[in-house]
């Protein structure tokens, strides 16, 4: 008899109105509640985004996170929170797969970069001697 190959689930992505409609509501919950986005110099920021949107989607997705140096703890206890903080106040977050998660993450993290970085109009972020 035959071996039975059993096909995993095809991921089903978001549409992109979804996805902004997702991030926008991630993303307000960031400007007003975390102080972690007002560092005064753009690699600062280009740092804490990257390390603190990537912990948060592992915290979120339930996958292993180690945080070996005192600069990953510090993000890491920033993701922790903000992944606590959105679980309580977005029940929607439950309902999406792992793909999903790291879907609107994505786009939220390349929405702060634009927002906190490259579309900020402050020019202390570039200042050489600031």
């Amino acid at each position: 008899m035959p071996k039975q190959q059993t096909q995993q689930p095809e991921t089903v992505l978001m549409d992109e109105e979804k996805v902004v409609e997702y991030r926008e509501q991630l993303l307000d919950h960031i400007l007003k509640k975390c102080l972690w986005q007002f560092h005064s110099r753009a690699w600062d920021r280009e740092r804490q985004n990257e390390n603190i949107v990537a912990m948060t989607t592992k915290l979120l997705c339930g996958e292993e996170l180690i945080a070996e140096t005192p600069e990953d703890r510090c993000y890491y206890v920033d993701a922790f929170d903000l992944a606590r903080s959105y679980r309580i106040r977005f029940a929607w977050l439950a309902d999406l797969s792992t793909e999903q998660i790291k879907q609107v993450m994505a786009s939220l993290k390349e929405r702060l970069d634009f927002l906190l970085i490259t579309g900020s109009l402050n020019a202390e972020l570039t200042d050489t001697h600031y």
